[in-house]
């Protein structure tokens, strides 16, 4: 019970709930129907006083959301068969789980079948990465051209790569042995590559198209440095987009003046290529098609993938802005989404778009794409869109992250990457199980093998280049901080030398861990509680709890307000939850960082009786808690010790949410 002295606060419930003096639940809207200003009726940080029985305060700290307003009401949705099960498979984190360098800017990423991934960078370099069962490890590395490397292709067999550059050198490397096996000097500048052959085949053969002129010339990838055929009557302008479809033994090519051209390459045929005839496509006449769509929008596309089972494809373009799908065999245009940034920018200002930034970030973004639009060619053309391994998710990267549309309901299902404020271009998905084995029995997939179970478990992972910047980022299903983690040296990792700025920054942040700790044991009566620290995102805040942890301020301090399915509060000298000052005697000012949020269990925040008003008291939630962010500063997570946590907050209470039985912090180790 609270003396009359002393007055106990706590986080008014309209503040949490988000509710107008209708009741009606703002906080909890989808983000698709939220208007622009979310803020309830009153002041957003009025408080009210619950009665005790000596007085009319309360204590200070996070509420819980009332559970019937929680859940805001849903229109029935058309939703694909089994999504749930395509989704679990597909990346969900809001931020990377890691990066890595190149010494230049990062322009291509590819995975292969063979479970390698292949990345690229503006200064010729190729490097080779072997995918684990969390994350990637490094293979091999290329000083593979004198310039830019301005085109890739991995063959559909995942065997064999081809890179074209600026100083017109065509490069071929075995994937799997991760060796150069040929190198082809051209006589032109390369435009587009890619491998078109079937399994079985004598040749492997390669196109690779000339930028100033609207030649295909066809090589054997395997040997020979001479052009098998040159193609010069399929084309008017020069060919920016070759892709092949091995399932029909069809190359859909793209010139610069938006015609696209269905073809068969046949090396020994006179003009080095046959039309196709059905069953390959389903059309006689491209009039009975939709492929002279980019004429009539008088635009371009700058890539063209196919999907999974090479039913569909998908291009994008920064001409229009337009993520268009077509039926392969038919040529017809099946959906068209419009990324262009006037909607875009409408649906900001209106409230509706599916994360809504705040006005001074949307307007930095808004500059970057106006940059990327004027670039002709360089690293925007590289921006891509990519089919997940069922075909009915198209995946692309936007100013507001990377969406993932379902196209059969032609709903956003899922926005990665969010958090991060880089733009990203260039796209490669990898959904498969790095540890499975070819050969698979009978007795093996009907046994309750733990270590064949293990085999089995997949990573599904986003590789991404980003504008203008020399890492590729790794987007799985798990978060930087998680104990999952790949990595627990950071999640910009330096595997090449810095630069000046990059070094004074990871200096900065290094001296800060060390100077503060970056983890703690929370040891109490019912056990340990391991925490990672954010000295990074809330410096003042982690200076407070260290400081306090280490003087022993924390030592036999009372665990006084506990909510099942919520959240539990401590840090209070008085154990009421009306006492406890910070390290410097005075109440200090909030830390918000949009890079972490309370969207998850184990979230270590500061207890509050309004803005600016954090002392000694903190809460760890066991739940996920939104309508938190923004109001208490997160200052960790913790890592270990759930079943502690739980344990206290399955404890039973009185009616002031106090437990029966006395649970204390023996004291804080600091690491």
């Amino acid at each position: 019970m609270s003396p009359p002295s002393k007055r106990r606060r706590e986080v008014d419930q309209d503040e949490v709930e988000g509710e107008d003096s209708n009741g009606a639940n703002k906080r909890h809207q989808s983000e698709d129907s939220r208007p622009a200003d979310d803020s309830p009726t009153k002041a957003p940080h009025s408080y009210h006083y619950l009665p005790t029985e000596e007085s009319d305060d309360d204590d200070f700290g996070p509420m819980p959301a009332d559970s019937g307003t929680l859940a805001s009401k849903r229109k029935k949705q058309r939703v694909l068969e089994h999504e749930s099960l395509y989704l679990e498979n597909l990346p969900q984190a809001d931020m990377y789980e890691r990066s890595l360098m190149h010494r230049d800017v990062v322009n291509f990423v590819a995975v292969t079948r063979t479970d390698f991934l292949i990345t690229t960078s503006v200064d010729g370099h190729v490097k080779f990465w072997k995918k684990t069962d969390k994350g990637i490890e490094f293979v091999k590395h290329f000083r593979a051209h004198l310039g830019a490397i301005v085109a890739i292709d991995v063959s559909n067999d995942g065997t064999l790569l081809a890179t074209a550059g600026a100083d017109k050198g065509l490069k071929i490397f075995d994937v799997v042995d991760f060796d150069m096996i040929n190198m082809i000097k051209l006589t032109y500048l390369p435009n587009a590559v890619c491998w078109m052959y079937q399994k079985g085949q004598a040749q492997a053969l390669l196109a690779c198209s000339d930028r100033e002129s609207s030649a295909i010339h066809l090589y054997d990838g395997r040997g020979g440095v001479e052009p098998l055929r040159t193609i010069t009557s399929l084309h008017s302008a020069p060919a920016i987009i070759v892709k092949y479809n091995s399932l029909a033994n069809v190359v859909v090519s793209v010139d610069r003046g938006g015609m696209v051209e269905y073809w068969q390459p046949d090396a020994d045929a006179e003009e080095g290529f046959v039309l196709p005839n059905p069953p390959a496509v389903d059309w006689e006449f491209k009039s009975d098609t939709d492929l002279y769509e980019f004429k009539k929008a008088k635009t371009v596309p700058t890539c063209l993938t196919f999907s999974p089972d090479f039913t569909k494809f998908v291009t994008f373009g920064f001409g229009d802005r337009q993520i268009r799908i077509f039926n392969f065999r038919s040529g017809k245009l099946i959906r068209k989404y419009d990324e262009g940034l006037g909607i875009v920018s409408e649906m900001q200002q209106a409230g509706t778009s599916i994360h809504r930034l705040d006005d001074m970030e949307f307007g930095r973004r808004l500059a970057i794409e106006r940059e990327i639009e004027k670039a002709k060619g360089g690293q925007p053309a590289t921006a891509n869109a990519v089919f997940d391994e069922s075909g009915n998710f198209v995946i692309y990267p936007t100013l507001l992250g990377i969406k993932i549309v379902n196209i059969r309901t032609n709903k956003v299902v899922r926005l990665v990457g969010k958090q991060e404020n880089q733009r990203f271009l260039n796209m490669a998905l990898y959904q498969g199980a790095p540890k499975r084995k070819n050969l698979v029995t009978l007795a093996m997939a009907a046994s309750d093998n733990p270590v064949y179970k293990e085999s089995e478990v997949t990573d599904p992972t986003l590789f991404c280049t980003a504008y203008k910047r020399n890492r590729f980022y790794c987007i799985s299903k798990r978060e930087p901080d998680s104990e999952e983690a790949s990595t627990t040296t950071g999640r910009d990792i330096f595997n090449e030398k810095p630069s000046r700025e990059e070094q004074t920054v990871a200096a900065a942040a290094t001296d800060l861990k060390q100077s503060l700790g970056s983890s703690a044991i929370i040891h109490t009566t019912y056990g340990d509680i391991h925490v990672r620290l954010f000295p990074e995102y809330a410096p003042k805040a982690v200076e407070n709890f260290v400081g306090l942890s280490k003087k022993g301020y924390y030592d036999s301090v009372l665990f006084h307000r506990v909510i099942k399915g919520f959240m539990i509060q401590t840090g209070d000298p008085l154990g009421d939850g009306t006492g406890g000052e910070s390290l410097w005697g005075n109440d200090f000012e909030d830390e918000f960082n949009r890079a972490i949020k309370h969207d998850r269990p184990y979230t270590l925040s500061m207890a509050n009786s309004g803005p600016n008003t954090n002392g000694s008291q903190f809460f760890i939630t066991v739940v996920p808690t939104p309508w938190l962010d923004n109001k208490h500063t997160i200052f960790g997570r913790a890592t270990g010790g759930m079943d502690v946590i739980h344990k206290i907050e399955t404890t039973k209470c009185d009616k002031y949410d106090k437990p029966y039985d006395e649970i204390r912090i023996l004291s804080i180790e600091v690491r």
